[in-house]
């Protein structure tokens, strides 16, 4: 396989390390990844300068733009070959619910998918990541199931309990749970008495029930989320057309 790796935590996050180290066992792996943490990126594109493709000496590729910037640029002109697939991550934290819309990890993934290639985001759920190893062996284990049994284009959002890879109960097809709404921005003042403020953490966990994927991480399983693109609101078109008619 030709699997094409990216992140939004930046190349040099410990993640990205151990899921290239896990997948070279099944193909030829390319890492193209951010210069720097660009989380919470969403699917931005960099459309006002130029980018500049630069590699770092442990031999992955690294871009001055956001994570959707990077797949862009490998699969449309970096790379000679279509990859095979695309794997975003290991993210340093959840990408659960509402996490989706704004994530990075996510964005790398959808971006290959938008393209046409089949993708994968995963993340290590804690708000300190240690066991990436596993996160990178259960990667490892998806990406073999689809070496040998391909299931088209798709794209699938993982999210791998902070445990030991024998203390992983199993993997789970999930939905997407819902979060409370972001908590308050933190207001400060800067050395030079300039007030600014910072973005409040996510909210928790609202919709979180079985079937959803916050449940199944927190009874220590993986959730595998397959995602969509269409964002059309098909029960609300009777609605507004009544409305505007």
């Amino acid at each position: 396989m030709r699997i094409l790796i990216s992140n939004d935590d930046g190349y040099f996050s410990p993640g990205i390390e151990a899921l290239a180290q896990a997948l070279r066992a099944y193909g030829e792996v390319t890492v193209v990844a951010p210069e720097r943490d660009r989380s919470g990126a969403s699917n931005s594109l960099t459309l006002d300068r130029p980018l500049m493709l630069r590699r770092a000496p442990n031999g992955f590729w690294f871009v001055n733009g956001t994570p959707s910037d990077c797949v862009h640029l490998a699969v449309t002109g970096m790379l000679d070959v279509v990859p095979d697939m695309v794997v975003s991550g290991i993210n340093l934290g959840a990408n659960m619910g509402d996490d989706t819309i704004y994530s990075g990890t996510v964005a790398a993934a959808m971006e290959g998918y938008l393209l046409g290639v089949p993708s994968l985001a995963i993340s290590l759920v804690s708000k300190n990541p240690q066991s990436f190893v596993a996160a990178a062996a259960i990667a490892a284990q998806l990406v073999a199931r689809a070496q040998a049994n391909p299931l088209g284009r798709v794209l699938l959002n993982v999210n791998v309990p902070d445990l030991p890879l024998e203390a992983i109960k199993g993997i789970e097809v999930t939905r997407l749970g819902r979060r409370h709404k972001a908590e308050p921005l933190i207001k400060g003042t800067n050395p030079r008495g300039e007030t600014v403020y910072w973005i409040g953490p996510a909210g928790g966990a609202a919709d979180a029930g079985p079937g959803t994927d916050f449940h199944a991480v927190e009874q220590g399983y993986v959730s595998v989320t397959p995602l969509q693109i269409d964002l059309t609101d098909y029960e609300g078109i009777d609605a507004l057309r009544a409305w505007l008619a």
